[in-house]
């Protein structure tokens, strides 16, 4: 077990990128990421440090390095040769692997906050993806040569995802509740899920919104698993290439809020829940459909290792969802039309009640005056 917050405390203590003191955060990690080999592991945490990890043979932490601003997704290359590092501001820095003390090299920006940043299998594009419901793929080599947009969603891209064994395609999924394939090369859309016809009963209380936080793929099956964020259930699809669709095979109801899933190589789906005692799940397909595990060894010692180092996780346990704030405000100007129309009209009904009042007064006062 490594303490992050003892990392690069003698060089960096109190200190930003810029030397000037940096402002006191909690040690909580933002984003993490394994490379494809499992060689090496990086993270990034809210004290906008990025950490690299040797993993094999045995865990060594190569560096310490400070970012620019808090980061919110990182991916390492295939190449096992760069990180490269999404942040708040819309940026993208990378930070090499082979010199690990080596500062990191702006490559790309957006004008709005980044959620997430995906590599092509062989390196070649890099797709980002922003709040402001644009997805955008750029060579890797040449950052600022914009190959493609992919337009379509309608709130902020919360994940993508490059399908590994179809290279040329793309998932993404958003606060507005869909889950879309594309072209990514060309920026075509070939198919879209809408999510909350799935869960009717979630979808349509409280017209509540939901976003999609984690996407795992197997390869064998060409499975999705979906993790809806501030809803207990896991939904499944399935990859057809033939017809290039996106089918719903299953959908898995959790007790507890869902952290994170992921598939192993021979197709078992791994679902981790904020709940000490089943923190940890396994299902497995079983005459197409997905059946809980349960005397798996692997699973039974993975969760007795949760359950004796819940500590780290009691800081996660009910927070808030961390897209809330992203959602576009939504103001009810016909609303708001209609009342002030009504108040115009009171305002001009009275004003001709008062008319008529002086005018009636007036027409008394000469009638009067006649008369006399």
């Amino acid at each position: 077990m490594y303490d992050c917050i003892t990392a690069g405390k003698k060089s960096q203590e109190d200190r930003g990128q810029d030397g000037q003191p940096a402002v006191k955060a909690s040690d909580d990690i933002l984003a993490f990421a394994f490379s494809s080999s499992g060689g090496y592991f990086a993270l990034t945490d809210d004290n906008k440090r990025l950490v690299l990890f040797r993993t094999k043979p045995c865990w060594e932490c190569l560096s310490v390095r400070p970012v620019v601003r808090r980061c919110t997704s990182l991916i390492i290359t295939a190449a096992e040769d760069k990180i490269l590092v999404a942040d708040k501001s819309g940026d993208v820095y990378s930070y090499s692997i082979t010199e690990p003390q080596k500062a990191g090299k702006i490559e790309l920006g957006h004008l709005s906050l980044l959620l997430d940043v995906a590599l092509s299998p062989d390196d070649q594009y890099i797709l980002t993806a922003d709040r402001d419901e644009k997805i955008r793929v750029s060579l890797t080599r040449a950052p600022y040569n914009i190959i493609s947009f992919c337009l379509g969603h309608r709130e902020f891209v919360s994940r993508i995802f490059v399908i590994p064994n179809y290279p040329d395609l793309m998932l993404s999924a958003s606060g507005d509740c869909t889950l879309r394939l594309w072209e990514y090369k060309s920026g075509k859309e070939v198919h879209c899920c809408h999510l909350n016809s799935l869960n009717k009963t979630e979808a349509t209380k409280n017209d509540k919104k939901y976003a999609v936080s984690r996407i795992a793929y197997c390869c064998q099956g060409n499975y999705i698993a979906i993790l809806c964020d501030c809803i207990p259930t896991v939904y499944i699809f399935q990859f057809d290439a033939a017809t290039q669709q996106l089918n719903y095979r299953h959908q898995i109801s959790l007790k507890y809020k869902g952290w994170d899933v992921a598939f192993e190589e021979t197709g078992g789906l791994w679902i981790l829940q904020e709940d000490k005692e089943a923190s940890l799940l396994l299902y497995r397909p079983v005459d197409g459909h997905w059946q809980p595990v349960a005397d798996d060894k692997g699973l039974m010692k993975m969760s007795k290792y949760l359950q004796d180092n819940w500590t780290m996780f009691k800081g996660s346990v009910g927070t808030e969802s961390c897209y809330s704030s992203l959602y576009k405000a939504s103001f009810d100007n016909m609303a708001v039309y209609l009342q002030k129309k009504e108040e115009r009209l009171q305002q001009q009904q009275k004003k001709r009640k008062e008319l008529q009042h002086e005018s009636n007064r007036q027409t008394k006062k000469i009638r009067t005056r006649d008369s006399s």
